[in-house]
Parts: C-alpha cells; structure tokens; sequence
C-alpha cells in the first residue's frame, strides 16, 4: 500500500474534526510531498535544522500545509523556529513562554501555541506536570503576552505494548483540556487537545482528542541515517 494510500484509508476511517499532523521526523522530501499531494494538510517536525532541510526541498508544498513544532524546542533555536513553524506545540514554562513571546514580539508574528504536558509524569520526557492548578497558573501569566494566542494542548501519553493501558493517561489530559476550555483570559483560544499517535491514536480519539500526530502507521517504520 502506498504513503498516499495509508493516509487516504485513516482519513476515511477517523472523524472529520480530528485533524492529522503527519509526524515527518527522518521522513524523505519525496515521502512528505506524496502525503501532501494525497491531501495533508499538517505536519509536525521534531527539529528545528532536519525541518529547514526538508522545507527547502519541498519547495512550494511546505507552503500548502501548516507546519507544526512537535519537538522539545531549545532557546536557542527559537528565531530560526518562528521563520519555519506556524504553530509550536511544546511550551512547557513560563521561562519559554517569555522567550517565544519576546521573539515574536521583534517580528510582529502572533504565534499559535499549545501547552504541552508530561500527563505520564515520566522523568524522560519534557512537559508540565498535569497538574491542573500548575497548568492553569502558566496559562494565565501568558494571558499578558500579546504575541502568543494559547489554542490547545499537547501530550504524548507513556509508551506501551497495549493502547489500553494509556487510556486513563488520555481521560486525565481530556479533563484538564475540558476545564481550560471554561477559562475566559486573553489570548487564550482552546480548542485544540493534540493527543495520540500511531499506535494510539484510536484510544486517543474515543478519549477526546482532536488531533492526531502520525508516522509510523503513515510512512512505515523510520529508516535512521
């Protein structure tokens, strides 16, 4: 089955509300346009410098898509981020936050952004811990930041052999996103709950989620170079 098959099928198979970001970390230029070309309309990139490689070669398809930050993003990288990415998925402190907001603030650019949890409270992985009053308390400090709009929220889940086992970790972030939902602040917008991907994804959209972030059930497993 080809790349554009294996979209078109979870396309068909998934609710219409649920968007698809095609996870594009090691993935081909050839691979990302056939993906684009069958009708993909998000993808997310874990690196700031892998995705200015792969926008350049896709040329004008990287236009015809919204392009997502999914990975850890360094302070450092944050200006070459801001000229690659439309919306950035991983704000996890106010120190970053501040930092973005700063950086897009001199470019004049309001930047979609999700706050991303660690809903696992996993030591490897990077993310808030999903603690309702914590996440509550950043989004409001970053009620004053003009040049950030807070639209979703983001979380991976703990990995496992069995989707099941992640559900309760889903129902956990499906209620903190419900409860941000009710907040009335400034630049804030929620709608999105970014949660799931290739081997939970299902799991994922009966617990809520309204995007799905996939790659290897889109692309086949990854080939490192």
């Amino acid at each position: 089955m080809t790349i554009r098959d294996k979209y078109s099928k979870i396309r068909e198979d998934i609710p219409e509300h649920v968007t698809i970001v095609a996870a594009v970390k090691t993935r081909t230029a050839e691979e990302v346009a056939q993906i684009i070309d069958a009708g993909l309309t998000d993808i997310g990139e874990n690196y700031v410098q892998e995705a200015e490689t792969l926008y350049k070669k896709l040329g004008d398809r990287a236009k015809r898509v919204r392009r997502h930050m999914i990975g850890h993003l360094q302070t450092n990288k944050i200006n070459r981020a801001l000229e690659l990415f439309d919306v950035i998925q991983t704000i996890d402190s106010l120190k970053k936050a501040d930092a973005v907001n700063k950086r897009a603030a001199v470019r004049g650019k309001v930047l979609p952004v999700y706050i991303e949890i660690n809903v696992g409270s996993e030591l490897t992985k990077s993310g808030l811990s999903p603690d309702y009053a914590l996440i509550e308390d950043l989004i409001k400090e970053m009620a004053g930041m003009k040049f950030l709009r807070v639209e979703g929220l983001m979380t991976m889940g703990p990995v496992t052999g069995d989707p099941e086992d992640i559900r309760p970790y889903f129902q956990k972030a499906r209620q903190i996103f419900d409860r941000l939902c009710s907040l009335d602040l400034p630049h804030l917008d929620i709608k999105t709950l970014s949660m799931g991907m290739s081997h939970s994804y299902k799991v994922a959209i009966e617990e809520g989620s309204t995007m799905v972030r996939l790659g290897t059930v889109l692309f086949g497993a990854r080939i490192y170079r």
